[in-house]
């Protein structure tokens, strides 16, 4: 497995986290410990996917990858067979 697809897989792995976590607290929305870790997985999630960012460009999978401005900015990144590895 290549690295690109690693760090796929670890964000992946923070994605299934953060979502598990968000519908623990649906029914335990006052849990402390709960609230903590989803702070700390969405934390180590911007880690991972900033250093996707710096080796291989833009990560956009959901909308939460989608920076909150007037246009549709990934576009204007360079395509994948324009970046040199």
């Amino acid at each position: 497995m290549n690295e690109k697809m690693i760090m796929k897989r670890r964000i992946s792995a923070y994605d299934f986290a953060i979502h598990e976590t968000e519908l623990f607290l649906d029914t335990h929305p006052r849990d402390q410990k709960a609230l903590h870790m989803l702070r700390e997985y969405r934390r180590r999630r911007q880690e991972e996917v900033a250093k996707y960012e710096a080796r291989f460009g833009k990560y956009i999978v959901t909308t939460d990858d989608v920076p909150a401005n007037d246009c549709w900015e990934w576009i204007d990144s360079p395509w994948p067979w324009e970046r040199q590895v």
